[in-house]
Parts: C-alpha cells; structure tokens; sequence
C-alpha cells in the first residue's frame, strides 16, 4: 500500500471521531473503532496492505531518542511499552508522527503529553494497530488466518535493522535528557 493511501485511512478515521481523535484514554476511546470501520470498507487484500505498511511505518519510528521521549513521558518505557507508543504515535496523524520521529521533543507541545506531566488524563500509546486490523478483516471474512499468513509472506523477505537507531543516552540521567529533550524535560523535571 502506498504510505500516502495508508495515512489518508489513518485521517479518514481521524475525521469521523472529530475533536476526540487525540483521546487514547480507554474505554472511550472512539478511534479504533472508526479506523476498524473505515478499513472494512476495503477489500480483505487491501487491508493486509494496510498492516504490512503499519509494521513499515511504525518501524521507522524505532529510534532511541523517541524511545527516550516515551521513557520520559510515561514514567518508564520498555519494549512492549514502546511498541504501544509507536502505534499510538501513528494513530496521531501523518504530521506528528513524522514531527515527532525527527524531532522527539515536539512533542512537548502536544495538549496530551502537557497533560500527561500535569498528573491528568492522557495517553499516547494504543496497544497494537494489529487490533482494528484484525476486526475489520474478520468482519469481512468471518477469520483472520488468512490476513496473518499474507502479512507473515509479505514481511518475510524485509530485513529491520536489529534495534533502534539514532544516538541514545541513559534516560534516567537527567542531565543527559536535558540535553537531549529540553522541552519535554522541563514539562516533566521534578
């Protein structure tokens, strides 16, 4: 699938949630439902498509300092928890994913992460984009065997690099993530 095709079925759902398509608080959380509506509406063939494009663009967001920026804004981020931040991230839109994945201390100006170091409600991560996948292909054709082994032949033959990439610094070193993050330090420092 065309990354441009894949961001605009992100967007599409974005748009049907209106003004809540930032809120990754469950149980209310209306996104992935309308990002399961949304790809229901395309063949089961593009819907795989949709998912390998996931893992690619997720993917390209494994790098330590966004990792070291989800450190710092949940309190702690190991490997589950990172891939969970990836998946939000994405669910935030083509412009902050891509602002972000540059620059990790953008995302000092997100309303959710200046709420997040308030101690209120909010949430970046979503526990897998695999979920609306997944519900929105079975809706089609009653299992989801067949999306997993089209996925599994279509990433077969990628090769991702063994971890993330960019420069890393001990996140618990305050010191270092002020350097590295100043907005975002500030917004959660002491």
């Amino acid at each position: 699938m065309d990354i441009n095709e894949w961001w605009g079925l992100v967007e599409r759902a974005r748009d049907r949630v209106g003004g809540r398509a930032d809120d990754r608080d469950p149980p209310g959380d209306p996104l992935p439902g309308a990002l399961t509506d949304v790809l229901a509406d395309l063949k089961p063939e593009r819907i795989a498509s949709f998912a390998v494009t996931a893992v690619e663009v997720t993917r390209s967001a494994c790098r330590w300092p966004l990792w070291n920026a989800a450190y710092l804004i949940e309190g702690g981020c190991g490997d589950d928890g990172f891939m969970d931040f990836r998946d939000g991230l994405a669910l935030l839109g083509r412009e902050t994913f891509t602002r972000a994945v540059a620059d990790p201390d953008s995302l000092a100006g997100l309303p959710v992460v200046i709420r997040m170091s308030r101690g209120e409600s909010g949430w970046i991560g979503y526990e897998s984009l695999d979920a609306p996948v997944a519900e929105a292909y079975r809706r089609l054709r009653g299992e989801t065997a067949s999306l997993d082994a089209a996925v599994e032949a279509a990433l077969r033959d990628r090769i991702f690099p063994a971890g993330p990439a960019g420069e890393t610094w001990d996140a618990a070193d305050a010191d270092a993530t002020r350097r590295h993050l100043p907005r975002l330090a500030a917004l959660f420092s002491d």
